[in-house]
């Protein structure tokens, strides 16, 4: 019997360009490997500081934990397009784009995600038929 890996993703339920990522993964996902955890539950930051990261940090990334290894940035983002399907999971090839140059792209749009995208005071609400895959959910 094969060993499934299990892919977590700790976001922030309160950004809207997070919240409509999270819903373009549930649409476009080739499997269902993806589990996710709100930022700001116990267990979102539990998760987080096993892997580093304090609540101000989970301010300028999300985390993606993919085959236990903990991700952030745009090395997070490109873990989970190979869950996506052709031909978003073609975006891979931006591995080729230098870390830093991909991180300062990732930072620029974080920074500024509540102005350009909005903020919502209620919490990320899964739709119905995935809300197993919801850890701490509402």
């Amino acid at each position: 019997m094969a060993c499934v890996a299990v892919t977590t993703i700790i976001f922030d339920t309160d950004c809207v360009l997070c919240s409509k990522w999270v819903h373009f993964i549930l649409a476009h996902e080739r499997d269902q490997g993806i589990m996710f955890v709100s930022a700001w539950s116990p267990h979102g930051l539990a998760v987080a500081a096993r892997y580093g990261l304090n609540e101000a940090e989970l301010q300028r990334t999300y985390l993606v934990v993919d085959d236990g290894l903990g991700l952030t940035r745009s090395d997070a983002g490109l873990a989970l397009l190979r869950h996506l399907k052709p031909p978003y999971s073609w975006l891979r090839a931006l591995r080729i784009v230098p870390r830093p140059v991909r991180d300062y792209v990732y930072v620029l749009v974080a920074r500024n995600r509540y102005r350009w995208f909005g903020k919502v005071d209620r919490c990320f609400v899964p739709p119905e038929a995935m809300r197993h895959r919801f850890i701490d959910r509402p």
